[in-house]
C-alpha cells in the first residue's frame, strides 16, 4: 500500500511521468480501432432491442422454481399456438418466475398460449399473465430518449465552453464522451444484451460520469497551464501532461469505488434475480465507466493539446519555455567547455577568489593557487546554478570599500 501511495506522490509532484501526451498517436490508434470494431456490430449484428422499443407480447409463469427445461416448454407451447417459425425469448426473474416475449399475438392467441404454459408448467391459470406492448409506445420511449441525449450533449457543450473560455476543451471532452458511447453501445452489439428502457437510463447516466472524470483533469490542465503561461518555464504539452499524472490515482481510485458496488449488483443479478432492470441498468454502468476511465486519461487531454497546438499564445509559450530550458543548460555547463560540473548536497561549494590584474589572492592572506581563477569561473550554487559573476567574492559587488578620499590626505 505504501507503494502505490510513494508512486502517486511521484506522480503528482512530478518525480516520476507517464507521457500521455507524448504518446497521443497511440492512443488515437487503439480507440480508432475500439470504435471500429464497435460501429461494425451495428452491421454485422443489430442491437438486441427489447418489447418495450420493439412491441408483442409477453407472459408471465409464477412457478415455485423454474424447471431445468423452462425454455423449450416456453417455446414448445408459443410455437403450437403461433406456428412454428414464431420466435420467443425465455427467461427467469429471481429464479422462480419465467418470462416469455413474443411477437404481436391477438387476444385469441394469448388467451391460447396462456393456458398452454399454465398446462405446461402445471400450475392455476391465474398464475400467468400476459401483456401486450405496441410498437408505438417503443417508437415514444426512442423518441424520448434521443430527445435527452440531444439535450444533454447541447447543454454540457454550451456550459463547459463557458465554464473554460475555451471552445476547444468543449470539443475535446465532447469527442471523450461520444467515444465512451459508440463502444459502450459496440459491446452491447456484439454481446447481444438486450437494450432495455433502464439500458438507455445507463446510458444518459455513464455521460455524466465521464463528463466529470473529464473535468477534473481538466481543472488540473487549466491550473497548470495558467502557471505556464504565467511563469513561461514550461511548454504547455508537458504542464497538461503533468495535470493528467496528477489526476491518474484520482481516476483510478473513483473508478474502483464506484464499480465495486456495481460489480455486486450484477453478481446478485446474474445468480439470483435474472434479467430486469436493475441488472440492465447495472450492466450499462460498469460497462459505460470502465471505458469513460480510459477517455478522460488517454484521449480528452490528449486531444485538446493537439487541437492547441498551433494556437499564438501557445507557440509563444513553447518558445519562451525553450529558451528557458537552453540558458538553464548553459548555467550548468563550465565556461571552460569541460564537462558540466555536478554537487552533491552538502559539499563545501568553491574557494572565494578575488583577482587583480594579472595576480590572484584569496579573501584571507594565504596565496592564490593557480586553480583558483578556474573555481571563480565554476562557482555555483547549492542546487547547481552557476554563480553570476558580479554575485561572485571577486566580483565588484565584493569588493572591500574605500578609504573615503578625504581621509586619505596622510597616506
Amino acid at each position: 500500500m505504501s507503494r502505490m501511495a510513494d508512486w502517486g506522490n511521484d506522480l503528482y509532484t512530478g518525480q516520476r511521468s507517464i507521457n500521455f501526451v507524448g504518446k497521443s498517436k497511440t492512443w488515437y490508434i487503439i480507440s480508432a480501432v475500439l470504435m471500429a470494431v464497435a460501429l461494425l456490430g451495428f452491421v454485422v449484428k443489430p442491437l438486441n432491442l427489447s418489447l418495450e422499443f420493439t412491441g408483442g407480447s409477453e407472459f408471465r409463469v409464477a412457478t415455485s422454481e423454474a424447471p431445468s427445461d423452462y425454455e423449450s416448454r416456453a417455446r414448445n407451447e408459443v410455437r403450437e399456438v403461433a406456428g412454428p417459425g414464431a420466435a420467443a425469448k425465455v427467461s427467469t426473474l429471481g429464479g422462480a418466475t419465467v418470462r416469455v416475449q413474443t411477437v404481436e399475438l391477438d387476444g385469441d392467441e394469448a388467451r391460447d398460449v396462456s393456458a398452454g404454459l399454465a398446462k405446461s408448467f402445471d400450475v392455476e391459470n391465474n398464475k400467468v399473465s400476459s401483456n401486450f406492448i405496441g410498437p408505438s409506445w417503443g417508437a415514444s420511449v426512442s423518441k424520448q430518449a434521443l430527445r435527452a441525449l440531444i439535450v444533454f450533449i447541447v447543454l454540457t457543450t454550451s456550459l463547459m465552453a463557458l465554464y473554460y473560455r475555451n471552445w476547444k476543451m468543449a470539443l475535446s471532452s465532447m469527442v471523450a464522451l461520444a467515444h465512451d458511447m459508440v463502444i459502450t453501445v459496440g459491446i452491447y452489439t456484439w454481446i447481444g444484451l438486450e437494450v432495455s428502457p433502464a439500458t438507455m437510463i445507463g446510458f444518459l447516466t455513464v455521460l455524466g460520469y465521464s463528463l466529470y472524470d473529464t473535468v477534473v483533469v481538466f481543472d488540473h490542465v487549466k491550473e497548470n497551464t495558467r502557471a505556464a503561461f504565467a511563469n513561461k518555464r514550461t511548454t504547455f504539452a508537458k504542464a497538461a501532461n503533468l495535470a493528467v499524472n496528477q489526476t491518474l490515482v484520482r481516476s483510478i481510485n473513483t473508478t474502483v469505488i464506484a464499480v465495486l458496488p456495481i460489480i455486486a449488483v450484477i453478481i446478485i443479478g446474474i445468480a439470483k434475480l435474472g434479467p430486469g432492470t436493475l441488472l440492465d441498468l447495472s450492466l450499462a454502468l460498469f460497462i459505460g465507466m470502465t471505458i469513460g476511465a480510459f477517455s478522460s486519461v488517454f484521449i480528452a487531454t490528449p486531444l485538446l493539446v493537439d487541437l492547441r497546438r498551433k494556437d499564438r499564445e501557445v507557440v509563444a509559450l513553447d518558445k519562451a519555455a525553450a529558451k528557458h530550458e537552453a540558458r538553464l543548460e548553459r548555467q550548468l555547463v563550465p565556461a571552460s567547455g569541460g564537462s558540466p560540473v555536478t554537487e552533491t548536497p552538502g559539499s563545501p561549494s568553491a574557494p572565494s577568489v578575488s583577482t587583480t590584474g594579472t595576480s590572484a589572492t584569496t579573501t584571507g592572506a594565504s596565496p592564490a593557487s593557480p586553480g583558483d581563477s578556474e573555481a571563480v569561473d565554476d562557482a555555483q550554487t547549492v542546487t547547481g546554478r552557476k554563480v553570476h559573476k558580479y554575485a561572485q567574492p571577486a566580483g565588484p559587488r565584493n569588493q572591500p570599500k574605500k578609504t573615503p578620499r578625504k581621509r586619505r590626505g596622510g597616506q
